[in-house]
C-alpha cells in the first residue's frame, strides 16, 4: 500500500471524531475557548488588538473611529473629486488625525521620493512564465524587493525594540509608495502585450495609478475608492492576520505583506469578488442577456437557494446591515453608470435578494457585502480580467495591513503563539465535562 494510500485511510478514520466533536460538542470549553471556536478557525475569538480599523455589526468597518461616509467626507481630496487620495487616508489611518492640506502635500511629496521601483523587480517578474497568476507575479515583486529593507539593515547593525518601528514605517511607506506601479506594470505586461506606460509620480496614487493602467478618468476616483474600501478589515482577516503573524517574527515588511499576499489568494478570502462577477454573468445571461423583471429574478435566485446553491456576495460573518463598503460603490454606480445593465442586475438583486433571504431563513446576514458589487465597476471600466482583481485588492489591503505592522512594532507586540492541543486531548476535555 503506498503512503498516500495508508494516508487516506487514517484520515478517513480521524474525520468522524472532529466531525462529532462539532456536532456533539462544540460548546465545551478548552479554557476560555470552545472546542467550536478551536476546531472552527478562531472564529469570534478576541485575542487580537488594533486601532486601526474595527468591525461594527451595525455600522460596518470603522477606520480609526470613523465611518466609512465620515472618512468619505472628511479626509481631503483633489480638486474637483468625489474621494480622497490614500495619501491622506495612510496618515489618517497612521495617526488617528484627520491631515491638513499640508500634510497630505508633505505624504505626497515623500510618496514621490520613494516611488521608483527597481528595475530587476521588472526583470523578475519578466522571468515568470507569462501565464503565472497576477498574485504570483505581485507577490514575487514584493519579495525581490526584499533587499531594499530597511527594517532588516536596523536589525542587523544592532536591534533595538523600541526604534524598530521607524524603519517598519520606512520600509512600509516605500513598499506602499511603489506597489500601484507593480500592479499596473503586472496588467499591462500580462494582458496588454507588454505596453507599459510609465509612472507620472507627481500624481497622487490613484491618479497615478489609473494613468499606468491606461484608464481614463474618473476611474482615478474608483482608484482612491477601491484601495481605501480595500484597505482593513479588523486584523482577523485572513490577510491581515497573516501579515501581522510574520511580521511578529521581526521578519521585516516585505516577507510580512507578501504572506499577507498570498493569504488573499485564496478563493475563500481576495478572490470572492472576481467569483460574484462570474456568477452575476452567468445569471444575465442565463435570463436571456437582459435586464430581468423582479419577478423573473426572484425565480431565479429562488432556483439557486432550492437547487442547494448560495447567492454569492450576500452574507457577512458578522455584519447585520448591508456592508457600506457595498453601499459606498452602489452610490458610486448610481452616479457614474446607472444604464449599465450588469449594475441594473446587481441592483435588483440588492431589491429582492434580503427578502428571500430572510424568508428561507438559513441566513444570519440577508444583505450584500463587499464582493456583490466590486466587479461590476471594474468590468465597466475595461478590466475584464478577472485574475487581477485580487491585485486591486492586494494594493488597498496594503494600506491597512502595513499600518498595523508598524504599530505593532511601535508598541513591541510579542511573537504570536497560540497553543495547541491533540484531538485526543479534546475528547478527554468532553469525557470530563460530562
Amino acid at each position: 500500500m503506498s503512503l498516500q494510500d495508508v494516508l487516506g485511510k487514517k484520515i478517513e478514520e480521524h474525520r468522524p471524531r472532529t466531525t462529532k466533536l462539532l456536532k456533539e460538542h462544540a460548546d465545551v470549553k478548552v479554557g476560555e475557548v470552545t472546542i467550536g471556536q478551536a476546531i472552527g478557525g478562531g472564529r469570534s475569538v478576541k485575542m487580537l488588538v488594533t486601532d486601526i480599523s474595527y468591525l461594527d455589526p451595525n455600522e460596518g468597518i470603522r477606520f480609526r473611529g470613523k465611518t466609512i461616509p465620515e472618512v468619505m467626507a472628511e479626509l481631503p481630496k483633489m480638486e474637483g473629486k468625489d474621494y480622497p487620495t490614500v495619501e491622506a487616508f495612510w496618515y489618517f489611518l497612521l495617526t488617528g488625525d484627520v491631515p491638513t492640506d499640508a500634510d497630505v502635500s508633505e505624504v505626497l511629496a515623500d510618496f514621490k521620493k520613494r516611488s521608483e521601483v527597481p528595475s530587476y523587480v521588472f526583470d523578475v517578474i519578466r522571468a515568470l512564465p507569462k501565464d503565472s497568476h497576477p498574485m504570483v507575479m505581485f507577490s514575487s515583486a514584493i519579495m525581490a524587493m526584499q533587499k531594499e529593507s530597511k527594517f532588516a539593515k536596523f536589525y542587523e547593525e544592532g536591534f533595538n525594540k523600541m526604534d524598530a518601528w521607524k524603519s517598519t514605517f520606512e520600509d512600509s511607506t516605500d513598499l506602499l509608495a511603489r506597489l500601484p506601479e507593480v500592479a499596473a506594470f503586472i496588467y499591462r505586461y500580462k494582458y496588454k502585450d507588454g505596453d507599459i506606460i510609465a509612472s507620472n509620480p507627481d500624481l497622487d496614487m490613484g491618479a497615478n495609478f489609473a494613468h499606468m493602467m491606461g484608464i481614463d478618468a474618473p476611474y482615478d476616483d474608483v482608484a482612491r475608492m477601491y484601495f481605501i474600501l480595500h484597505s482593513d478589515h479588523e486584523s482577523g482577516n485572513a490577510s491581515a492576520h497573516t501579515t501581522h503573524l510574520v511580521s511578529s517574527t521581526l521578519s521585516d515588511p516585505y516577507y510580512a505583506l507578501s504572506a499577507g499576499i498570498n493569504a488573499l489568494a485564496g478563493p475563500l478570502h481576495g478572490r470572492a469578488n472576481q467569483e460574484v462577477l462570474s456568477w452575476i454573468q452567468d445569471l444575465y445571461k442565463k435570463l436571456g442577456g437582459k435586464v430581468p423583471t423582479k419577478e423573473d429574478l426572484k425565480t431565479a435566485l429562488w432556483d439557486t437557494l432550492n437547487s442547494g446553491g448560495v447567492i454569492p456576495g450576500y452574507g457577512h460573518a458578522v455584519l447585520r446591515l448591508p456592508d457600506p463598503r457595498y453601499t459606498s460603490q452602489r452610490e458610486y454606480c448610481q452616479k457614474h453608470l446607472p444604464e449599465d445593465e450588469l449594475f441594473k442586475v446587481v441592483s435588483m438583486i440588492f431589491d429582492v435578494a434580503p427578502d428571500i433571504l430572510k424568508e428561507q431563513g438559513k441566513a444570519k446576514n440577508p444583505w450584500p457585502n463587499v464582493d456583490a458589487q466590486s466587479g461590476v465597476i471594474q468590468w465597466y471600466y475595461g478590466l475584464k480580467e478577472y485574475d487581477f482583481y485580487t491585485v486591486l485588492f492586494g494594493v488597498g489591503r496594503a494600506i491597512g495591513v502595513l499600518a498595523n505592522i508598524t504599530w505593532d512594532r511601535g508598541l513591541g507586540y510579542a511573537l504570536e503563539r497560540p497553543k495547541s492541543l491533540t484531538t485526543s486531548m479534546l475528547e478527554d476535555i468532553v469525557k470530563n465535562a460530562k
